[in-house]
C-alpha cells in the first residue's frame, strides 16, 4: 500500500472538521511553501512530494474539507479553482497537456481534508490512473 493511501486511511478515521490543516497553515504563512500563484480566493503552490516533473496544488482559501461536501453556493469558487489551474499550467509551460485530480475521502486517497486540486504534467500520463 502506498504512503498516500495509508495517510488517507489515517485522515479518514478522524471525526469532525479539522480546525487547521497543513493547507490552512500554508494560507496563513505559518508553514512555508513554494507559492506560485495567489489571489483573494485561492493559492497555488508546488507539491512537496511531486509525482510528475510539474506538480502543483490549487487550494481555496475558504475551507471546504472535501469536494463531496461542497455546496451549490460554492460553484463560482470551484470554477475559479479550475481557471486558476489552467492559468498556472500555462505559466508552468504545460503546453502538451496535464492532468487535474481531486481526491475525495478515504477511498479516493484524500490525505488532507482541505479541498485541493493536483495539477500534474511535464510527462505522458498513463491510463487508467489507479
Amino acid at each position: 500500500m502506498c504512503d498516500e493511501v495509508r495517510l488517507a486511511e489515517k485522515a479518514g478515521k478522524k471525526s469532525g472538521r479539522p480546525a487547521a490543516t497543513i493547507f490552512s497553515k500554508v494560507i496563513e504563512r505559518s508553514l512555508p511553501a513554494d507559492i506560485i500563484y495567489e489571489d483573494d480566493k485561492c493559492l497555488a503552490f508546488r507539491d512537496i512530494s511531486p509525482q510528475a516533473p510539474v506538480h502543483f496544488l490549487v487550494i481555496p482559501k475558504m475551507l471546504i474539507p472535501r469536494i463531496s461536501e461542497a455546496k451549490d453556493d460554492d460553484a463560482e469558487l470551484l470554477g475559479h479553482l479550475l481557471v486558476v489551474a489552467k492559468k498556472v499550467a500555462k505559466q508552468e509551460a504545460l503546453t502538451e497537456g496535464y492532468r487535474v485530480v481531486i481526491n475525495d475521502g478515504k477511498h479516493g486517497a484524500q490525505s488532507v481534508y482541505h479541498l485541493h486540486l493536483h495539477v500534474l504534467g511535464g510527462r505522458q500520463m498513463t491510463w487508467p490512473p489507479g
